[in-house]
């Protein structure tokens, strides 16, 4: 984070000084979540960004699938992104489908294929490639319910930001 205490968006504003997530580059994102401590991630999402950003990485999902890789794979992926400040968790359904991912805000009544818990922090380092799904679900801090093998390998279905 910088010293405005962003994560990189100061130069992705609207006219108005607000940040535009939709402008954040992902990997300058990656590189800023890599230097952040635990507690700026913390207050992140715990404070009023943590819609906006949870909203934009999942938006961002259909962009960072690899095509060619998901093309024969049909999966319906939940998620259960616990820490929310009012409501204790957050929920998203990922479907991936013929080369194509859509997501949705709440789980619908799809069965999943796989379902994973993780708290915000850790999610944030999930999905900027600063930490490994097999290492989080071996210290405990992603829960995996379902599929475990399609689990250790829907990582490799998307382009996942460098650090």
């Amino acid at each position: 984070m910088n010293e405005e205490g962003t994560t990189g968006a100061i130069a992705a504003t609207n006219g108005g000084g607000e940040i535009d997530p939709s402008q954040v580059d992902a990997n300058e994102l990656a590189r800023n979540m890599a230097q952040a401590t635990d507690e700026q991630l913390g207050e992140l999402m715990a404070g009023p960004l943590r819609e906006t950003i949870l909203s934009e990485i999942f938006r961002r999902m259909s962009e960072h699938l690899r095509a060619d890789t998901a093309r024969d794979t049909r999966a319906v992926i939940h998620w259960r992104i616990t820490g929310h400040p009012e409501n204790g968790h957050d929920e998203f359904e990922t479907v991936i489908s013929e080369g194509t991912c859509t997501v949705r805000e709440q789980i619908e009544t799809e069965p999943p294929r796989v379902s994973f818990t993780i708290d915000g922090v850790d999610f944030l380092r999930l999905v900027t490639g600063n930490a490994a799904g097999p290492t989080l679900f071996m210290t405990g801090k992603l829960k995996i319910k379902g599929d475990l093998m399609f689990a250790a390998s829907a990582a490799s279905l998307f382009t996942i930001p460098g650090s």
